[in-house]
């Protein structure tokens, strides 16, 4: 039996806008949904593919999750559903995609009531192709449902967004997501609360962090890494971004990256005295002396200079020199600011 939010972890209100657009017959033809990575826009989408298509659904607006079509999709495999991404995280979604979508999305429905181009983190889209989806997208057919997801609709042409009903995915609170995560996968009280303050509030990233336990694992040695680092003089740090560059894709160095600027913006929040859990909840000492030492303009030039190098290297700028230049914005610690995990 499937819940009355599609198995989904918050978003409670977008799931009954969409049941309610299914159950008055009002679905419109496009929609965006945006937010931050792993908030859940991918699923969301999916849930309401299901819901549309769903050979028996036990109420309107929802689905049985186990007629032919709603296992097909669950699995990517319905031939009525069309995925359309770029090839990576940080590539381009190319106008030969899109034109190949619109070819699909011409035929007849072959098993499902409605033909599904589901169109994945679409700001990365060329704008070649984002033009010539607005074709499609001003004159849809109708059995043709177009479900966009991206960072958000300001990264987007005007004319895009204008022509979708947009749903904007918030992070789910602290303490609501990790009720949640003990409730639905049995996760003991102490690791929720961690997975639910690591993954600031994205459900998909707390799931994907309590399935692959090396990921957790990965965080801790890349935050240990980066403790030495401040430990370190300007030849060991560039050694390390020797090894780094040479050894590591650049996906794997931006979730270092990442992992470095959560806890950075951790030590922002406790230099100006926000009082808010932190992410690290594990690192909370390294947090608080990283604070006293440097105070707030180190903080602020250390969470600048790592969103500096993340976008350096969506730019494609060589992957060695921008970790070299950051290495030259870390501060230096002259006492152990490790803070392993209890």
């Amino acid at each position: 039996m499937i819940d009355m939010n599609w198995g989904l972890l918050g978003h409670e209100w977008a799931v009954s806008l969409l049941q309610r657009h299914i159950a008055q017959g009002s679905v419109r033809h496009a929609y965006l949904f945006t937010g931050p990575q792993s908030v859940g826009r991918r699923s969301l989408a999916l849930r309401f593919a299901q819901a549309l298509n769903c050979q028996q659904p036990p109420a309107p607006g929802e689905y049985c999750g186990t007629c032919r079509v709603c296992r097909q999709i669950a699995k990517l495999q319905q031939p009525d559903l069309m995925i359309v991404q770029a090839e990576q995280v940080g590539g381009t979604l190319k106008v030969e995609q899109i034109r190949e979508l619109r070819r699909s999305l011409a035929l007849a429905p072959y098993e499902a009531r409605y033909r599904v181009g589901l169109l994945l983190r679409f700001e990365e889209a060329h704008i070649s192709a984002a033009n010539a989806l607005l074709k499609t997208l001003e004159e849809p057919a109708p059995q043709v449902i177009l479900l966009l997801t991206a960072e958000s609709a300001e990264s987007l042409l005007p004319t895009i967004v204008s022509r979708c009903e947009v749903l904007r995915l918030r992070p789910v609170a602290g303490a609501p997501l990790s009720e949640a995560l003990i409730q639905s996968l049995g996760i003991p009280e102490k690791q929720s609360r961690l997975l639910a303050s690591i993954s600031a509030g994205r459900p998909g990233y707390a799931i994907n962090l309590y399935e692959q336990p090396d990921r957790m694992k990965q965080r801790q040695v890349w935050l240990d890494e980066h403790a030495g680092l401040l430990k370190s003089n300007l030849v060991q740090r560039f050694h390390f971004v020797e090894k780094l560059a040479k050894d590591k894709d650049k996906e794997t160095v931006r979730g270092l990256l990442l992992v470095w600027v959560s806890l950075w913006r951790d030590v922002l929040m406790q230099t100006i005295g926000v009082q808010a859990v932190i992410a690290n909840l594990d690192r909370d000492n390294e947090v608080v002396r990283l604070a006293q030492m440097g105070g707030i303009a180190t903080a602020q030039t250390v969470v600048a200079a790592l969103e500096r190098t993340l976008w350096m290297m969506d730019k494609n700028v060589n992957l060695r020199l921008a970790l070299e230049v950051l290495m030259l914005d870390l501060p230096v610690v002259r006492e152990p600011v490790n803070n392993p995990s209890s």
